[in-house]
């Protein structure tokens, strides 16, 4: 991996083993003013990136191998869970409070444990107050958690689906969480009958579901993703128009706050900005049909992939980072504050082999 600078300061170009990125000018200084580190998934390119600061304050990024890794969560900034293409990999941070590694690095995540789901298409994956992990089964339709016995237990299923099938008829894939608890979800429509019906009818059909009530609060939207409850308002992509925006929920209206050249898909918050994920077509015709397709053309713009961040206050996008090269798509993003420089071992290296931590000794009851 090498870096060097360009002709604006903090300009930085990355260059990874099959990836390019290059960042925006004061992309570097907003990481640092915001003391944040990021992680965002590649879907069909089985990468974990890890964007972070070196101690003399440029900008480091490090790629992590995991087979169609999507949903990622941090439960806090010591555990991270993510999806993967037929398993959810729980991750803990090794190193105490404070410490960091020789090579400067404050958060080092093992990935400790595995819970194979099988493959049903799981999309976003979240962690409740109690500490549940709920996921997003796009497959059967439903909101699941984990077993200790089965693949997946399901929680709860749209009001338009009358059963659990394995037909991803109406796509539902996002969930976004509120005080702790499910609270709504994103599909691409109502599709009830059909195996993939969402397909025929995915460009004006895109629902948000209140789970709590059971209704639908907002449909005609197209191909939405991660809906995020953040700041008291209700945050998505309408991925297939190009847009990141909020629903007004006493009215049930969606507002686009601002657009971006690519299918936005994955979300994550810190302060006054939104971290949006961004995707290039998988295929020569993938939006063809779509708003956003319309909207490069007009515009006369290519589709870009990696992050946006959008500034909250005024709806612009005041940084971005361009992943170019390589394979696949953006799923999800999260931001870890307080944290400068993570890292994550990759699965089958020789450093997963060689680090062993040690819990604190305990001693067997004796036999009665």
């Amino acid at each position: 991996m090498t870096s060097s600078s360009k002709q604006q300061p903090n300009f930085e170009f990355i260059e990874l083993t099959n990836f390019h990125v290059t960042v925006s000018p004061h992309f570097t200084q907003w990481l640092a003013e915001q003391q944040i580190s990021l992680m965002f998934t590649n879907t069909l390119g089985n990468r974990l990136f890890i964007i972070g600061l070196k101690p003399d304050g440029r900008l480091w990024i490090c790629e992590r191998h995991f087979d169609r890794c999507m949903g990622l969560v941090a439960d806090n900034t010591n555990r991270l869970y993510m999806v993967t293409r037929y398993q959810i990999w729980r991750l803990e941070n090794a190193l105490p409070p404070g410490q960091l590694t020789d090579t400067g690095y404050d958060r080092l995540y093992i990935p400790q444990m595995a819970h194979t789901t099988g493959s049903i298409n799981i999309h976003d994956i979240a962690v409740d107050n109690d500490g549940q992990v709920i996921f997003v089964n796009t497959r059967f339709g439903c909101l699941a958690t984990l077993s200790k016995h089965d693949n997946f237990v399901p929680l709860w299923k749209p009001p338009f689906l009358p059963e659990l099938t394995p037909d991803d008829r109406c796509h539902l894939n996002g969930l976004a969480m509120r005080e702790g608890k499910p609270a709504y979800v994103t599909s691409f429509s109502q599709t009830a009958d059909e195996f993939e019906g969402w397909r025929k009818v995915k460009e004006n059909s895109g629902t948000v579901t209140d789970v709590a009530t059971n209704e639908v609060i907002l449909s005609g939207l197209c191909m939405p993703h991660c809906p995020r409850f953040y700041q008291g308002q209700l945050w998505l992509t309408n991925s297939g128009a190009g847009e990141f925006g909020r629903i007004d929920l006493a009215r049930g209206q969606y507002e686009p706050i601002a657009f971006a050249p690519g299918f936005l898909r994955g979300l994550a918050f810190q302060g006054d900005f939104a971290i949006v994920g961004s995707s290039r077509p998988r295929h020569a015709d993938f939006f063809n049909g779509l708003p956003l397709h319309n909207k490069l053309n007009n515009y006369k713009l290519k589709s870009v992939r990696g992050l946006f961040i959008v500034d909250l206050r005024t709806g612009e996008v005041a940084h971005w980072l361009n992943l170019a090269g390589g394979s696949g798509e953006v799923y999800d993003v999260v931001a870890l504050p307080q944290v400068r420089r993570p890292m994550v071992l990759d699965l089958g290296s020789e450093e997963i082999q060689t680090m062993v931590t040690v819990g604190p000794a305990e001693t067997l009851e004796p036999a009665q």
